[in-house]
């Protein structure tokens, strides 16, 4: 009794503890979301405070300064495009590793897995030279593929630790009945893959959507922009329009919020059952 009454206090403990970190980690979002209702003036002398008056022109003025629907549309673009590739090729890529556990394709993913610790800094020179000698430069399409390159190595490693878990036994009894190589994989591994391929959308989607380095890089056309690019606009060398760069952040980040939410109950189960060693 002694013993229960123990973890039932330990328990609840644990659970006031969680609930403070989950407040502590809001407190950002509080302070965007209410001061992006604020004047200029009231922004800077109080950034704690409520809103004295809630100015909701703000975000008709970021709307129209930022060309948000269009914004939108192209880091909509990219993020769709980028993540079905990076699904489609980086699944396949890691099923034959691990069905064809060669010398070859242990160095492989083991080069995919050290690709995944090198900084983006320190690539990001020869990555213009390379994106710019192949005519990739301020296109939709060679931001897609530079996203493959750099998305591939984490999504491999994910997908690879997944395809562990699978039984072979079920693909021999599909090649049995006469499947072949490509319909085992889409008709049987494939669909078991769903709660990785979920994860590896939800872990990329959020990189991608809120992604500003690379998009600086590659794109240079006003009507390429993707959101992050949209909102720099705000901060100047001598100016800051926090008044107007927050509702743009707020615009910005609030689809990718309600997607994550839609979604995130897949990532536990994803990553643990990719973590399972066969």
């Amino acid at each position: 009794m002694h013993t229960g009454k123990s973890y039932r206090l330990s328990t609840f403990a644990v659970e006031l503890v969680m609930i403070a970190a989950g407040l502590l980690f809001l407190i950002p979002f509080y302070f965007l979301a209410v001061n992006s209702v604020k004047t200029f003036g009231d922004l800077l002398m109080d950034s704690a405070a409520w809103p004295k008056a809630f100015e909701w022109n703000n975000y008709i003025r970021a709307w129209s300064i930022t060309r948000f629907p269009e914004a939108f549309w192209n880091s909509l673009l990219v993020t769709v495009i980028s993540n079905l590739l990076l699904v489609l090729i980086s699944s396949m890529a890691a099923y034959r590793m691990v069905r064809h556990n060669s010398r070859y394709n242990r160095v492989l993913f083991a080069l995919f897995v050290a690709a995944m610790v090198i900084p983006f800094q320190s690539v990001m020179i020869p990555l213009v030279k390379v994106t710019s000698s192949l005519g990739m430069m301020n296109s939709i399409g060679g931001l897609v593929i530079c996203y493959l390159g750099f998305g591939a190595p984490m999504s491999i490693f994910l997908f690879h630790g997944f395809v562990k878990s699978v039984p072979v036994e079920i693909e021999e009894a599909a090649r049995v009945d006469g499947c072949n190589p490509y319909g085992v994989f889409f008709r049987i591994v494939y669909p078991l893959m769903k709660p990785m391929l979920v994860t590896v959308i939800i872990l990329n989607t959020l990189w991608i959507w809120n992604d500003y380095l690379l998009p600086s890089l590659v794109l240079q056309s006003a009507e390429l922009r993707t959101i992050p690019i949209a909102t720099y606009a705000f901060f100047g060398q001598y100016t800051k329009q926090w008044d107007l760069a927050l509702p743009a952040l707020v615009l910005g980040i609030l689809p990718v919020i309600i997607f994550f939410l839609l979604m995130q109950k897949y990532i536990i189960h994803g990553i643990t059952a990719g973590s399972v060693k066969g």
